[in-house]
Formats: C-alpha cells, sequence, structure tokens
C-alpha cells in the first residue's frame, strides 16, 4: 500500500513538473504582446475618443525595453533604433502598421521599444508642465533617464510649448520627446528622428487613406534605408 502511495505522489510531482515546463515554453514573446497591447484598444473609447482599429503582424520587429536601458546603449556607443511610443497613443496608431510593414520588407529586424505612458496620458516617462497664469509651472518631474535623453537627443527634439486660452504659444524652456518618435542612433549619437506622421492627415483619428498610407510609408522606408547603409558601414 505504501509503495502504490509513493508511486502515486511521483507521478503527481511528474504531471506537475511537465506542466510548469510546459507553462515556460508557452511565454509570449515580445512581437506577440505588442500585437497584443496594441490590438486590445481596437474600438474601445476614452473620455476623448475611440481608438483606431489596428491589424499588427506578428513578426513585427519590436523589442520591449526601458529608457534607462536606451541611456545604457547610447553611453556604450552602440547603433540601433528606438521607438518611444503607447498603444493608447491616437498618432502612434496612426503610423504605427505602416512602420511596421516598412521595416518588414526592408529587413530591419530588431526596434527597441520604450513604452511612455500607463494608461492614457499617464506619464510614465516625461515631465509635465502646466501654465498658471501664463508662466509654465512644473506638474511632475521626468525620470533621471528622460532628461538624459534630452540631453542626448537635443540636436533632434523640438521644443516643449503650451497654449493659453488665447491660443498663444508658450515655451516651458526644454526639449520635448514626443510620441511616436523613431530615432535612429548610430555609435551612440542620434542621427534621425521620424514621427511619420503623414502631412496629408488632418488630426489624429482622420481616415488614413491610400494616400495617406503611401506618404507614411515612404517616410518610414527612406528613414530605415539610412539606418541599413549605416549599418553596411558601421
Amino acid at each position: 500500500m505504501k509503495k502504490k502511495i509513493l508511486l502515486i505522489i511521483l507521478l503527481t510531482i511528474g504531471v506537475v513538473g511537465l506542466t510548469a515546463c510546459g507553462s515556460k515554453n508557452e511565454s509570449v514573446s515580445d512581437a506577440e504582446k505588442f500585437k497584443q497591447e496594441y490590438e486590445s484598444f481596437n474600438g474601445e473609447k476614452n473620455d476623448y475618443f475611440e481608438y483606431r482599429t489596428l491589424s499588427i503582424d506578428e513578426e513585427n520587429p519590436f523589442v520591449y525595453t526601458t529608457a534607462e536601458d536606451i541611456v545604457k546603449r547610447i553611453e556604450n556607443k552602440e547603433t540601433f533604433i528606438v521607438y518611444f511610443g503607447d498603444p493608447e497613443c491616437p498618432w502612434c496608431r496612426s503610423v504605427i502598421e505602416e512602420a511596421i510593414e516598412s521595416a518588414n520588407e526592408i529587413g530591419i529586424e530588431k526596434i527597441y521599444y520604450v513604452r511612455m505612458w500607463n494608461g492614457f496620458h499617464n506619464e510614465i516617462l516625461r515631465d509635465t508642465y502646466e501654465l498658471e497664469e501664463g508662466t509654465p509651472k512644473e506638474e511632475s518631474k521626468g525620470t533621471e533617464a528622460y532628461y538624459k535623453l534630452l540631453e542626448y537627443f537635443d540636436n533632434l527634439l523640438e521644443d516643449y510649448t503650451l497654449t493659453d486660452d488665447n491660443d498663444n504659444t508658450i515655451k516651458v524652456g526644454e526639449k520635448r520627446l514626443f510620441a511616436p518618435s523613431f530615432i535612429f542612433i548610430e555609435k551612440g549619437t542620434a542621427k534621425e528622428l521620424v514621427q511619420g506622421i503623414s502631412e496629408k492627415q488632418a488630426s489624429y483619428n482622420s481616415e488614413l487613406t491610400e494616400e495617406v498610407k503611401n506618404e507614411e510609408r515612404e517616410i518610414f522606408d527612406k528613414f530605415y534605408k539610412k539606418t541599413i547603409l549605416c549599418s553596411d558601414k558601421c
């Protein structure tokens, strides 16, 4: 009887072990996670707009990372592409399909991805400012890595500005890393930044006509081809 009980216990442990191994083998890849996150907002709404419906290619090149890791790679003089964006960013959702299609066709195998929000406009990377009697006032600080990135990307970034009730543009006094931003870094130096947004797209929720998508595609094709040329020489 004791032998039978021991055998049952051993068999049970074996089944549990196999199940655990199976779970590890079925872990979601970064590409699958990216697809799931962006498609999870299809048809959903927030207080401002309805999210654009997307179909993300399972073979996308995105690899999840952090701003801290990007800083280290820059300081290590590495050559790579990084995308700063978010699945809830409406402009990101306007360009991401063409960004992926272009990357896959040209042969871009890896793009590091830094997510910028934790919920719509809930900043987890950047600082934020509000106008108080016409003067910018800091509402929340960015991460240490973010301020480092502002330094490293200074040559490519636009000014951080706010608009008052009279449509006056007021500079905050620093640059801003906007989403979406695809940045090419060559040996630790930021060389080029594109957002991929077509000038023919009037607003974030405008229809993505063939004309708009073609222009997006041209932007990304040109951007990626420059990185390929560099990779051949670097």
